[in-house]
């Protein structure tokens, strides 16, 4: 007769845990995050002073607004690699327009405009997904090299120095003032906001609409979700023109912390942020993630990023690092899927 795992004294806890970390994914991640801190914290106090903690806060944002329109798509069952592109489609197609054609733009319009740019581009590429039946990444592929060639043949190539001064101010209004031993004072923007209230909007949309069901189960089994009534060309579309609508903030909320805007920013941001998203617990295959595991996501990356030369390892090992950690996410959910098939 064999024991069951429940009656087993010495492989319950362990069983326990395993199903926990199963239905929670984003613990895993949790768990590299606070030991990546403590470790750190440990080899260098300075970690812990409120100047790199407001640094890695300001890091976070463009990274966390890209994320969140990512696992959009990948709980949808699609990906989408031409984010960057609609990013700078935004920031710097909206910069260029108020500097030359409305100089007393106001700032609530200037975001209005670069979201609203964001979500017709990603309204582009969710109809261009469904009605192809092309594979996402194909199609977003295609679209980032499309919407970087308008931007370089219709816009230009010329780096944007003097941004419109209420972009400048946007970018430099406070929402907490630290003055460091030193006596120098370190900011933490308003714009930083940003992150969190994507956050709780697209929390609210999985968790409170009929559309995050959708999304859910389109990116499970979208013939199922199709037999059941879902719409899916409704849900391609929204996913996307969601996560255009968020790289479209991103973009101007990049431009006015630089206070400049250059046709080549975010090239080659594709896969740190799908990293995030992927070290949140969401699948490449969708159906699955979500909102707290993508901010969890965000913050590993952006720790690693920030903290390796504060332990004395060189910049150039940051993509060894989150590599790694990915292989260590694959890891997992190969084991956590094989231990659910048995």
């Amino acid at each position: 007769m064999i024991d069951s795992p429940s009656t087993d004294p010495e492989r319950a806890p362990t069983a326990g845990v395993f199903a926990f970390l199963r239905a929670h994914p984003e613990a895993v991640s949790l768990i590299l995050l606070v030991a990546i801190c403590a470790s750190v914290a440990l080899i260098n106090p300075a970690f812990l002073q409120p100047s790199s903690l407001i640094d890695m806060g300001r890091a976070s944002v463009v990274t966390g607004l890209f994320a969140l329109g990512v696992f959009t798509v990948l709980a949808s069952g699609g990906i989408d690699v031409s984010f960057p592109a609609v990013g700078a489609v935004a920031m710097y197609g909206i910069s260029t327009l108020v500097l030359n054609v409305f100089p007393g733009m106001p700032m609530a319009l200037i975001v209005v405009l670069c979201v609203a740019t964001g979500i017709v581009l990603g309204i582009v590429n969710g109809l261009l997904v469904h009605e192809l039946r092309a594979p996402a990444l194909i199609v977003t592929i295609g679209t980032l090299y499309v919407f970087r060639g308008i931007l370089l043949v219709f816009v230009g190539t010329v780096w944007l120095m003097e941004m419109p001064s209420q972009m400048v101010a946007f970018g430099q209004w406070s929402l907490v003032d630290i003055t460091t031993r030193g006596g120098a004072t370190v900011s933490l923007p308003v714009y930083f906001l940003s992150f969190p209230l994507a956050a709780v909007l697209t929390w609210f949309v999985f968790n409170r609409t009929l559309m995050g069901r959708a999304i859910f189960a389109v990116g499970g089994k979208a013939d199922v979700a199709a037999r059941l009534g879902y719409n899916i060309r409704a849900v391609q579309v929204f996913a996307f023109a969601f996560a255009g609508g968020l790289a479209g903030m991103a973009g101007v909320i990049q431009a006015s912390a630089n206070r400049m805007a250059n046709p080549f920013d975010f090239a080659g941001t594709e896969i740190i942020v799908i990293a995030a998203v992927i070290l949140g617990g969401a699948r490449i295959t969708g159906g699955t993630g979500s909102v707290l595991g993508t901010v969890i996501g965000v913050l590993l990356v952006t720790v690693v990023n920030n903290v390796l030369v504060l332990v004395g390892i060189p910049s150039t090992w940051q993509r060894v690092v989150v590599g790694a950690f990915i292989l260590l996410a694959a890891a997992f959910f190969v084991l956590r899927d094989r231990k659910t098939t048995t």
